[in-house]
């Protein structure tokens, strides 16, 4: 049984979307998606283990683990299938999801995301830090200057406040076993496996994640489709809102033949 916190708005007979947020964050990241998305789909959004106000086991934990939270709160709702958008870890869940379950998967949106994050040392050294502080305070202004250009904080310090104090709020047990998580993590063998129609999303100023990346998730997915904000960092969701809203409503909302 599913213990994630999870949020629901929109229709209960519309057809549902799955929102998993990124590392350090928690479902308020999508709340500038959710009105618009809402008007349209059954919306769920969830707290990953060891993140928000979900439970924190004991670690270690693998992108596979997270994506057997996601499926067991999928049926203790009663949800066989339905769309799964992500972004960074919350697209890593995506992915593994879509090549090895794909039953439970319609279509897929991937945002700001990595199929393999390397250097595995500076997972490893971030959770280190984390861990041995007691808190992720210490990597939080680190972390927040790649989630937000430059400009864009500079010009806008109450969203950089706002998301640095969900970094600072994340359970840092939580946080370091996720990022053991990306450490470990290898999903470009399993992008071909993938068939749901797929967006892929990149931030051309996104320096934990470029555009690299996801071009090489875009090319390994059969008929993926890549869209490329030219003025956005890792946390896309805020600085670039209105565009990722509409990105994700129209891949999710156009009929498959214009797709493929």
């Amino acid at each position: 049984m599913s213990s994630l916190h999870h949020e629901i708005a929109g229709p209960a007979d519309a057809p549902v979307v799955l929102l998993g947020h990124s590392l350090g964050t928690d479902v308020r990241m999508w709340d500038a998606q959710v009105p618009a998305l809402a008007q349209r789909f059954r919306v769920v959004r969830f707290d990953h283990r060891g993140q928000g106000r979900s439970p924190v086991p004991p670690g270690p934990y693998e992108i596979a683990d997270l994506a057997g939270d996601v499926l067991a709160l999928m049926d203790d709702l009663g949800i066989e299938r339905a769309h799964h958008c992500g972004l960074s870890i919350g697209a890593m869940v995506a992915m593994w999801l879509g090549a090895r379950a794909p039953g439970r998967v319609d279509r897929l949106v991937l945002l700001c995301t990595s199929a393999h994050h390397a250097p595995a040392s500076a997972w490893a050294d971030r959770a280190a830090a984390v861990l041995a502080a007691g808190t992720t305070e210490p990597v939080a202004d680190s972390v927040v200057d790649r989630w937000l250009t430059p400009a864009f904080a500079a010009a806008h310090p109450q969203v950089r406040a706002v998301v640095r104090a969900w970094l600072v709020a994340s359970p840092p047990a939580g946080y370091a076993a996720c990022c053991g998580a990306i450490e470990r993590m290898d999903l470009r063998g399993d992008l071909p496996r993938i068939a749901a129609p797929t967006l892929v999303v990149a931030a051309a100023g996104d320096p934990a994640t470029p555009p690299e990346h996801q071009r090489l998730i875009a090319d390994r997915i059969p008929g993926a489709r890549l869209e490329l904000l030219a003025d956005a960092a890792h946390l896309a969701t805020a600085e670039q809102p209105e565009a990722v809203t509409r990105l994700i409503l129209e891949h999710l909302t156009e009929e498959r033949s214009a797709m493929r």
